[in-house]
């Protein structure tokens, strides 16, 4: 391994870490989504911050390194939002996300720590042609996709739609199911979909195998991702997908196209919510009624209530053990699989 460099795990579909390629810089108006770069870190931001490895495992930061990244955006509502279209002349970007998306800083929420400054080095370059996330995603034939989905969505981020998608692989891998984790949209991280394999999933799947370092980009391109991410779900031939979608599906990150294309695969929804009203919302704008409403609106009995009576729909916190019984049931139910075992 080439270790002049932090290589971010939005680099674990390339061979950038064991082959050497030269650092190129280019003019702004021929960069892209997805290509891979090199930036030297001006500042290391808070000291709690981390960069994501390719292995999921994370990485403090020394002082004066550089690392390889990829040009991205985010619109996260409840943190950041920045794009690689509005760097300026300085070059200097923010890490949008420890995965190592990259892009200029264009607003924050107060309450999380200063992110992390770069400064633009370079594009990776192999034989006079730069080396993008697209330049190392394989080939999948097209196949039919009809996997029973359980799909979990969020009227936020940070609403616990992952810890509900692991409950729920869990269960289904200790009942013997073939299981493949997929998280179809969102900013790029490998922390979410690797939960999914810690605990059993055959086979994990995101946006950034087929090339993107978040899911926010053009109709038609993300048409294009999507149909590959569901040949490769559809290539696992698991009993049952456990799908996120990441972020809200309000948000820009095309989740509202992935629900639409899996809708008919759909048996069983579970929303992980901030707040009943937002539960409301969603519902109404994506008209799609939960089997189930999870997340922190959950945590309380004044917030089961509220669900209950504003939505007509269940609220369980599923991180209450002593609900897991009441769970199994609902996904009896909707999938027509037995959870014994």
């Amino acid at each position: 391994m080439n270790h002049n460099y932090i290589y971010t795990s939005l680099t674990r579909i390339s061979d950038l870490a064991e082959h050497e390629f030269e650092v190129v810089a280019i003019d702004k108006e021929a960069w892209a989504t997805g290509d891979y770069v090199v930036c030297k870190i001006v500042n290391a931001g808070s000291d709690r911050l981390r960069l994501e490895l390719p292995n999921g495992r994370m990485r403090g930061v020394i002082g004066g390194e550089s690392l390889v990244g990829a040009l991205g955006e985010r619109f996260a509502t409840l943190e950041a939002t920045g794009s690689w279209r509005n760097v300026e002349d300085d070059l200097k970007m923010s890490v949008l996300t420890g995965a190592g998306l990259l892009g200029k800083l264009t607003s924050k929420s107060a309450f999380i720590p200063k992110m992390m400054k770069v400064k633009y080095t370079g594009h990776a370059f192999r034989d006079g042609k730069k080396l993008t996330m697209e330049s190392f995603v394989e080939s999948v034939k097209d196949q039919e996709f009809n996997t029973p989905v359980i799909l979990f969505v969020g009227t936020s981020m940070s609403a616990g739609k992952t810890t509900s998608a692991r409950i729920v692989t869990n269960l289904f891998k200790q009942a013997g199911y073939k299981v493949v984790g997929a998280k179809l949209s969102g900013a790029g991280r490998y922390k979410d979909i690797l939960a999914i394999k810690d605990v059993g999933a055959d086979a994990i799947i995101d946006f950034v195998d087929v090339g993107l370092p978040s899911s926010i980009c053009t109709k038609d391109d993300y048409e294009d991702k999507l149909h590959k991410m569901l040949n490769r779900i559809a290539a696992v031939n698991a009993d049952i997908a456990v799908i996120e979608i990441g972020a809200s599906p309000l948000e820009p990150y095309n989740g509202d196209i992935a629900i639409e294309k899996i809708r008919k695969h759909i048996k069983c929804i579970i929303l992980s919510a901030s707040d009943p009203y937002a539960v409301y919302g969603l519902m109404e704008a994506f008209n799609i009624k939960p089997d189930i409403v999870s997340g922190v609106a959950s945590n309380t009995l004044a917030g089961v209530r509220m669900i209950k009576r504003l939505c007509g729909v269940p609220a369980i916190n599923l991180i209450d053990f002593t609900n897991i019984k009441k769970l199994k049931k609902i996904l009896e139910n909707k999938t027509g699989c037995s959870l014994i075992h």
